[in-house]
């Protein structure tokens, strides 16, 4: 089969290798969809990881193959996966702290070479793990490029849930790439406002279409904004939904004392952050991180997804095939005015 390889300093070749063999308790999924994440894109870029590696594990596809164990799903199943799950015992378990799981830290997706999610192949396998409860039937009607948002819609509803929002709330997000109107669209539905910030004039006027008000940050406006909405106070709570330099100080600046700050983006360890210590203390504000997937939520991320509530195919600006996967790396790492989500169709011929 066809695959995106990363081979190390930041180099991601489009190879021959072997189709993956399943075990008794496994799945092999055909994958037609699968969207480029900024966490695999970090990984490519700063070299965190050894390779050779096969990344992507926003998945969608159909079932191609079951071990002969495996009762739950029969060949031509529409699917999504999901490439981590908790044990669900641990003591991280125990405190829905799931992405601190031993268990959830082994990737159980793979494409070949040591487990990355696999997602840029032409096939995976699922480990029995993930067959078991990390993997979501997609319904009739949905498309593939629509299903691969389920697992960043779970990644982003569990922020939300995280910050414990109340209708009539003021929430700033910075950053309105795909996972800032993710943000957006999920905010809304609480019944929060929403004023978001982005540098890239489409990306603001698509958050407004979707019912925020947003503004350039590098202009008075978007400050401005906020007070206005809150009686000079500032936000209830801020979503960093981008690593930009100096955002998670403008955060704290944004926010109100009490507020909620949620730290998303900042995923690579080494990025730092400098802020004032005393607008946490003394501010009393509360500075916090969520990462990955909530196993919880997995079947309501699917609902929201498949249940066409959310816009998300609007989000997808590239589609490309697995031979042109480093010219839609470049797109998504270096966006233009109407650059958004890049999407791989692995079975697409050139």
């Amino acid at each position: 089969m066809l695959a995106a390889v990363y081979r190390g300093d930041g180099r991601v070749a489009a190879e021959k290798v072997p189709t993956p063999s399943i075990g008794d308790d496994e799945v092999l999924i055909r994958v037609e969809t699968c969207g480029v994440c900024h966490t695999d894109l970090k990984k490519i870029q700063y070299n965190l990881l050894a390779a050779p590696r096969i990344y992507g594990h926003e998945t969608a596809g159909t079932v191609e193959k079951v071990g002969r164990n495996v009762r739950k799903y029969k060949q031509g199943d529409r699917v999504a996966v999901f490439h981590h799950i908790p044990c669900g015992t641990c003591f991280y378990c125990q405190r829905r702290l799931y992405a601190q799981c031993p268990v959830y830290k082994r990737v159980g997706v793979t494409a070949g070479f040591e487990p990355a999610g696999g997602g840029f192949a032409q096939y995976v396998r699922a480990m029995d793990w993930i067959v078991e409860r990390g993997i979501e039937r997609i319904p009739d009607g949905v498309s593939f490029d629509q299903a691969c948002w389920i697992e960043p819609v779970n990644t982003c509803l569990k922020g939300v849930v995280m910050l414990d929002l109340m209708a009539g709330d003021t929430v700033a997000i910075l950053g309105q790439g795909p996972i800032g109107l993710i943000f957006t669209m999920l905010v809304k539905r609480t019944g929060a406002r929403v004023i978001a910030s982005d540098t890239i004039p489409y990306r603001l006027a698509l958050s407004r279409d979707l019912g925020a008000d947003s503004a350039d940050p590098r202009t008075s406006d978007f400050e401005q904004m906020i007070r206005d909405a809150t009686n000079g106070r500032g936000a209830d709570a801020v979503i960093v939904a981008t690593n930009a330099p100096g955002l998670v100080d403008q955060a704290l600046k944004l926010s109100r004392p009490g507020a909620k700050i949620l730290l998303f983006a900042q995923t690579s360890i080494k990025e730092r952050i400098e802020i004032s210590g005393a607008d946490v203390c003394v501010g009393e504000r509360i500075l916090m991180g969520s990462y990955s997937a909530d196993v919880d939520l997995q079947a309501e991320s699917a609902r929201l997804v498949c249940g066409g509530s959310l816009p998300l195919e609007r989000l997808i600006s590239h589609r490309v095939p697995l031979a042109e996967i480093n010219e839609g790396i470049q797109t998504a790492l270096h966006p233009g005015e109407r650059s958004l989500k890049v999407v791989v169709h692995p079975q697409e011929a050139v």
